[in-house]
């Protein structure tokens, strides 16, 4: 065993000064790392280390403390600039719809449509609801009526003439906060209180910095804002803490000090009073932190440490342009690899570990992007990052098969009309058909099965999902109708009777329900796929479409998720070979709210069938006995 080892080392030294296959490697980079990096320590951190104890002075505290208080300025600026904007603008709706009584609600999508993060204003007995806001958010509008009743009085004493900034995230369950303030109608009448619920996230942009940490409260000291978001979804109060202790009894707008938190920490404070609901600023920044960092970065110690690290730049200025230049290519290759682009390049000729790593790194590239070709590369990519777990898992998902109609005849056509260069003709024509429709999927988070000759199977729900079943459908029916549109704009393109370039439809079926998801295959060659009774009805459903004169057809279990948003046509119930009822059949004709496909929009199936060139079918001559077609029409 010892002689092995022995060997093993031999030959790793061997390699790393000379290999047959490799070349010599000249200058060894872990030989001027140590010589680079026992210099600069030894001489620059020994200097500054001993030069940064004797230098060290009040004017870091007077540098910390101005610091913290700008920081502390310009994020009460923005804070109070940005809660007054959506002071004006609600008041400013409240006006206009007072004004123009008629046009209350259109004033209000306007005013929603602009201002995204306002989830609602309440006047009384009118409340204007942002439905996009908690739709977006999932969340019930109901929650704003029991969210009136819950803090009514509140609501009072804002009626009074005081206005109140409360953190409504506990409530809510998401950050929102709520402006509660006195308002009279112009022309007299009794007071009333504006409740303005409205997303926290943009003043969080106001107290985003690096070191100093920025948070508000309101005059009960509850947290409104804060960079650690579980205070405030848990509505904490900061009563107890000493700088807030502070504030509340000083009677100054601006206040900093040197303070020692209730951890024992020393802090520079510094907070300012809001002319809003009485509002609070504070913002702070452990000493520790700041004696710490300015100490290693300050003028004096710049100036004393300068000279060493010029000399130290002297020489290590040819070794890091060798080294971080390419280490950096490097690492956008694997990044790019990482993401599934595989095909990366990377001109490095050079004789040192670097120039091995980088000609070995194109070769392993090169080889990964031939792989990727005849693999589903996403699934590849996430199983590399281990985000695919091995084994099978069931799911609910939706599975999608489409087919080319009379591909069997276009082949035909294509033998008989370019002979022995009818394969290649036949491939790139499908290979542009293909390419579009796979983009229709990625657009829509599905993830491509595979291609069962000129038909296509994907799924929603496996490898990606929403979390929702019926996101997940959803998307599935979209990429159908993207795939609708992405046909036609193709077939408008083709020449007609091009016979290089026939004109293509296709026939689309959609099924959800349980699947089993996994790695399948054995271990010289997996597969990423679904399989399950669910599968099986998505497949036969498809052959449906050209007796029924359709191009895109769901199941009664994927209707059941999406019908609410579909225009559809309910198809006669069929009887599926291994079911023991009929199965309920729709036709897709459209979205009921357009998302962006393209005019002209089919409103009822006989627009669509004109639209596509399909022929109403009369289902009385179907032939329900073909044993290809796994159906049987059902009738009255």
């Amino acid at each position: 065993m010892a002689s092995k080892k022995e060997e093993t080392r031999k030959d790793e030294l061997h390699f790393a000064t000379k290999s047959p296959a490799h070349g010599r490697v000249r200058y060894p980079i872990g030989i001027k790392l140590v010589i680079i990096i026992v210099f600069l320590l030894l001489i620059s951190l020994g200097t500054i280390t001993a030069l940064a104890s004797v230098m060290v002075s009040r004017d870091l505290r007077i540098t910390a403390e101005d610091n913290n208080f700008t920081i502390n300025q310009r994020s009460a600026t923005q804070a109070e600039n940005t809660l007054q904007t959506i002071l004006s603008d609600a008041l400013f709706l409240l006006d206009s719809i007072n004004a123009v009584e008629a046009g209350a609600g259109l004033l209000a999508d306007l005013y929603f449509e602009r201002n995204r993060d306002i989830a609602a204003i309440v006047l009384g007995e009118r409340i204007l609801v942002n439905e996009g806001f908690f739709l977006s958010n999932e969340i019930e509008t109901a929650l704003v009526d029991e969210f009136i009743d819950r803090f009514a009085q509140e609501l009072e004493h804002a009626r009074m003439g005081e206005t109140e900034l409360l953190n409504a995230a506990p409530f809510f369950g998401i950050p929102v906060l709520a402006m509660l303030l006195p308002y009279r109608v112009s022309g007299g009448g009794e007071a009333e209180t504006v409740t303005i619920v409205f997303s926290s996230e943009r003043l969080t942009d106001a107290f985003s910095s690096s070191v100093n940490a920025s948070f508000m409260v309101n005059d009960t000291a509850d947290i409104l804002i804060h960079g650690d978001h579980k205070l405030i979804m848990a509505g904490a109060n900061m009563i107890n803490d000493p700088l807030v202790e502070m504030l509340r009894e000083s009677r100054e707008q601006n206040f900093q000090t040197l303070y020692t938190d209730l951890a024992g920490n020393r802090q520079f404070g510094a907070f300012r009073k809001l002319a809003i609901a009485n509002a609070v600023v504070v913002t702070t920044v452990e000493s520790r932190v700041i004696f710490e960092g300015i100490s290693a970065t300050t003028r004096r110690n710049i100036f004393l440490t300068g000279a060493v690290l010029f000399i130290s730049i002297l020489f290590i200025w040819f070794y890091s342009k060798t080294i971080s230049r390419p280490l950096r290519r490097l690492t956008i290759a694997a990044g790019e690899i990482e993401e599934g682009q595989f095909e990366v390049q990377l001109a490095e000729k050079r004789r040192d570990e670097i120039g091995l790593l980088s000609e070995s790194f194109v070769k392993m590239s090169n080889a990964l992007g031939i792989f990727g070709r005849f693999t589903n590369r996403e699934i590849a990519v996430r199983a590399m990052r281990g985000e695919i777990r091995p084994g099978g898992e069931p799911k609910y998902a939706s599975i999608f098969f489409s087919d080319i109609r009379s591909f069997t005849a276009i082949s035909e056509n294509f033998t008989n009309t370019f002979g022995k260069d009818a394969s290649d003709k036949i491939v790139a024509w499908l290979n542009e058909y293909l390419t579009s429709m796979v983009e229709c999927v990625e657009k829509t988070n599905g993830v491509v099965d595979k291609y069962i000759g000129d038909s296509v199977m994907a799924h929603w729900g496996t490898a990606y999902t929403s979390g929702v079943a019926e996101h997940d459908a959803l998307n599935a029916v979209r990429a159908a109708l993207l795939m609708r549109v992405a046909l036609l704009r193709m077939n408008r393109k083709r020449k007609p009777n091009d016979p290089a370039d026939p004109v293509i439809k296709i026939g689309c079926s959609i099924n959800s329900g349980i699947v089993t998801v996994g790695q399948i295959g054995s271990p010289r060659r997996m597969e990423y796929t679904v399989i399950g009774d669910a599968v099986n009805l998505a497949s036969r459903t498809e052959a449906l479409n050209k007796p029924l004169g359709t191009d895109i057809l769901i199941t009664e279990d994927t209707w059941n998720l999406v019908g609410k948003y579909l225009i559809t046509e309910e198809m006669p119930a069929v009887t599926v070979k291994g079911k023991g009822k009929p199965i309920r059949m729709f036709a897709v004709v459209n979205l009921i709210v357009k998302e962006g496909l393209e005019q002209p929009r089919p409103r009822t199936m006989m627009e669509l069938r004109n639209m596509l060139g399909i022929s109403a079918p009369d289902l009385r001559k179907v032939d329900i006995n073909a044993e290809d077609l796994k159906y049987k029409i059902k009738r009255d």
